[in-house]
């Protein structure tokens, strides 16, 4: 019986230790949670139309993270052909995982349908202010449109993104498609679809914008 009650004190005085520890912060209570989360939120590019989940870039993001040994969970949050103004509607469903971090990947969809870059700035500011004031760090990702287009509206379809940028104060991954549009290797016959190979090239230049807001 003394033995029992000296082991009993022994755990009770550990528990009690342990939680001294965290509630003075000198152990991260993230540490003792579950693995912060990382959104893509997107469109089809986003959602990886064409190729399969494993070979969307939020997938192959997810499977650097842990071969560079970070312990994020990533949520592919990619709607085929949302636009800013509807993905605005969806930012309480994003903000359900509680996000570390946020991808914003639109605006693809509000260029293809011609629609108000002045609108598509406002959405996106909004979009970003939200996700900020909910604690989480965004990065943006730039959008252009074909030249066919004119080179009025996509000049000032490209520079919103900066707009945004400024404004809020998040970094910018200025072009989501770099190195990938208008290649026809890694594009599907559409043209406007990554391939597999595409959407490795994506994951890998959004990997430098991404990693200065990555935590060990």
């Amino acid at each position: 019986m003394r033995r029992q009650s000296a082991r009993t004190a022994l755990l009770a005085t550990l528990l009690t230790l342990v939680a001294v520890i965290v509630g003075r912060g000198l152990v991260p209570r993230r540490a003792l949670a579950a693995e912060p989360v990382i959104v893509a939120f997107g469109d089809s590019l986003t959602a990886g139309f064409g190729v399969l989940p494993d070979e969307a870039y939020p997938a192959l993001l997810g499977e650097r993270l842990r071969r560079e040994g970070y312990a994020y969970r990533v949520v592919n949050a990619g709607v085929s052909g949302d636009t800013t103004a509807a993905a605005l509607r969806r930012v309480d469903w994003v903000l359900r995982s509680q996000p570390a971090i946020v991808i914003v990947a639109l605006g693809a969809n509000d260029g293809l349908r011609h629609q108000s870059v002045t609108a598509m700035r406002d959405n996106l500011t909004e979009i970003v202010r939200r996700l900020r004031a909910a604690g989480a760090a965004v990065l943006l990702a730039g959008m252009r449109v074909p030249p066919n287009y004119g080179p009025e509206y996509g000049k000032a379809f490209a520079g919103a993104f900066s707009e945004v940028a400024r404004a809020t104060g998040v970094p910018l991954a200025p072009f989501l498609l770099e190195g990938v549009a208008g290649d026809p290797r890694l594009n599907q016959p559409d043209g406007i679809h990554p391939t597999a190979e595409g959407q490795r090239v994506i994951a890998e230049r959004l990997w430098r914008h991404l990693t200065p807001l990555l935590r060990p």
